[in-house]
């Protein structure tokens, strides 16, 4: 189709850009007043508003291009995430009763105070996130007829160390809610291919979308501030674990594993960054209390808000995962050129190859952890080389804008309307 003016010819078709804003404004001053553009507004429901899944999260909200979108997160316990996704614009609404364990009651009234959230504020997009607020949030969207839903699987609820019945139960929970969204969205290749086996999502229903992280606070050479706060010398070297002392990731099997290097690398510190949730605190005092049965000194920091520049100063980074869809920690860490000796669980395989971006474990082994992290401590130009290759590949693909695109066209696609590509999007982290 065509249409003429004398002045100009636009032609139109399925492939054209020819409905997005013209590249050149003649007239800027002087308009009589216009109506606002409507905006696409975007919803993000997570279970726990903290950790990877958390900062994944945060940095989809701020990142979207906010002439177009307008974003909303709604999530049960939280950290300080809450106050910069507020600073920066993000409307939030926090819900304590949604949390991780199964609670009828609770679970119950987030359902409804959802789908009355969803239905009051017409939502164009309602983008779900982890287990719990994933099932929750499709079935309030679904009923409250949102036009496009979409989910992320940052990882799964069922995993192969939970009670076969636990297991079947929550698979098929997962299963139930399957045909609820439009389109899934993993954040790795073995990601989406285990949703896909798992028949938690149909085929050719999910997309990669690498979960980004902030490049602004990972140092790419190792702080040398590090090591004196810590007190420890410089020429120790460090093998160092980050995250939360949950189940999901096995801090006993770095402590044990701890165990097993300091025997015949007895000059090596190992430090422990990361806190433990309320209903995990008893794993943390048990890890403390492992740690001083076996006689090995670690270097318990707690949480840290700097975790990557205290992962910075690692000669050798451990991920001990059961489960894991890729790992903030991990992606960070790698970010930063360490070499990383990681449980070969989920997506982490998609980063890290062996020989070329880290080594990789058996789950749930502390002495396959140890077998690589002796290797690396062993073969420091080798190392040293993985970790160079680690901090290109993570730093090419996690950028938060690639992320933020992909959503964008992915969001735009599902709607109808044309992404707007080469438009900057918001916040940067």
């Amino acid at each position: 189709m065509s249409a003429g003016n004398g002045k100009r010819s636009i032609v139109v078709d399925e492939h054209s850009d020819a409905w997005l804003t013209p590249a050149s404004i003649t007239v800027l001053e002087g308009l009589p007043r216009q109506p606002i553009p409507v905006k696409i507004k975007v919803l993000h429901i997570i279970t726990r508003f903290a950790g990877g899944s958390g900062g994944n999260t945060l940095l989809s909200a701020i990142g979207m291009d906010p002439e177009r979108f307008e974003t909303w997160i709604v999530g049960g316990e939280g950290s300080e995430l809450w106050r910069r996704a507020e600073e920066l614009g993000v409307r939030t609404v926090r819900a304590p009763r949604l949390r991780e364990r199964v609670a009828p009651v609770d679970d119950a009234i987030v359902l409804w105070q959802l789908f009355r959230l969803i239905r009051r504020e017409r939502f164009s997009v309602v983008h779900t996130h982890c287990a719990k607020a994933g099932f929750l949030g499709r079935l309030a969207a679904w009923v409250a007829g949102a036009p496009v839903i979409v989910h992320t699987f940052h990882a799964f609820a069922t995993h192969p160390f939970m009670g076969r019945a636990k297991r079947v139960w929550f698979g098929a929970l997962e299963r139930a809610v399957r045909p609820l969204a439009h389109r899934y969205v993993a954040v790795s290749p073995l990601v989406a291919r285990e949703a896909v086996e798992k028949q938690l999502a149909e085929p050719g229903t999910v997309e990669v979308v690498p979960s980004a992280v902030e490049m602004g606070e990972i140092p790419l050479v190792p702080d040398p501030t590090v090591r004196p706060q810590l007190g420890i010398p410089a020429d120790t070297p460090i093998v160092g674990w980050v995250g939360r002392m949950v189940y999901q990731k096995a801090p006993l099997d770095f402590v044990r594993m701890a165990a097993l290097v300091r025997r015949t690398h007895p000059q090596v510190t190992f430090v422990m960054v990361g806190d433990a949730s309320h209903e995990s605190r008893p794993l943390e005092h048990a890890t403390r209390r492992e740690a001083a049965r076996l006689g090995v000194d670690v270097v318990f920091t707690g949480f840290r808000h700097d975790a990557p520049r205290i992962a910075s100063a690692f000669d050798v980074f451990v991920v001990s995962s059961r489960y894991e869809g890729l790992g903030r920690g991990l992606t960070e860490a790698m970010a930063a050129g360490r070499a990383v000796v990681a449980t070969a669980v989920n997506g982490v395989p998609d980063l890290v190859v062996p020989g070329t971006t880290g080594l990789l474990a058996d789950a749930g082994s502390p002495a396959s952890l140890a077998e690589g992290v002796r290797w690396l401590l062993d073969h420091p130009d080798e190392a040293a080389r993985m970790g160079a290759g680690a901090r290109d590949r993570v730093r090419e693909l996690f950028d938060q804008r690639t992320m933020c695109v992909s959503l964008d066209r992915l969001y735009s696609r599902l709607l109808g309307v044309p992404p707007i590509e080469g438009r900057g999007v918001g916040h940067e982290a």
